[in-house]
């Protein structure tokens, strides 16, 4: 997963044609660090997305604007805009983050 650093970092990367899914998190989140044991075969999976990772704490600004309220939380986006949002309640098991993908990709693609 690559790690976005920068808002110009974040813009380029959902600016794609191809999905692209955003999973947003901060150090501090025990959720976010049981996330990180299983999304690699997620992300196996789902070859149909690129997959960037962003601190929050680092990028308060784009957190708000992509109305993150809560980590981890999955956003996906496709040519600058955002297309579906997995909020932080619903995004700490596997099979929640599967469905959800699962649910996004008839209609993201």
């Amino acid at each position: 997963m690559i790690q976005i650093q920068t808002e110009q970092q974040f813009r380029e990367a959902i600016s794609s044609d191809q999905p692209t899914v955003v999973k947003f998190y901060t150090s501090w989140c025990p959720d976010c660090k049981r996330v990180n044991t299983f999304i690699d075969d997620v992300m196996a999976n789902h070859t149909e997305y690129q997959w960037f990772d962003l601190n929050g704490e680092d990028l308060p600004d784009v957190s708000e604007e992509c109305q993150v309220m809560g980590v981890p939380s999955l956003l996906i986006f496709k040519n600058g805009k955002k297309i579906a949002h997995l909020h932080s309640r619903f995004a700490k098991t596997r099979p929640e983050i599967e469905a959800f993908l699962e649910t996004r990709e008839s209609k993201t693609i």
